[in-house]
């Protein structure tokens, strides 16, 4: 898959939907065509906005992980 189809990919994913690795290698494509390509205003807006879409995607995923860590120190810790 060329890099155009893989942010066409990215762009028509639901975020919800994704896990973290896939989340994480989609705000990556975004940030380099961002970054490396010539958007026009609006493509630039739409990538903006998957980007975000992306990233809280990702950030939901790491907070469940320190959550779930945070309860087995708890639950260690209460066995002391």
């Amino acid at each position: 898959m060329d890099s155009d189809e893989q942010l066409t990919a990215v762009m028509a994913a639901d975020p919800a939907e994704l896990s973290y690795e896939q989340a994480r290698d989609g705000l990556l494509k975004v940030v380099h065509q961002l970054e490396e390509g010539n958007p026009t205003l609006e493509q630039s807006m739409q990538l903006w906005e998957k980007g975000e879409q992306l990233a809280a995607r990702c950030q939901n995923y790491l907070d469940e992980a320190q959550n779930r860590l945070d309860q087995v120190q708890q639950t260690a810790d209460s066995a002391d």
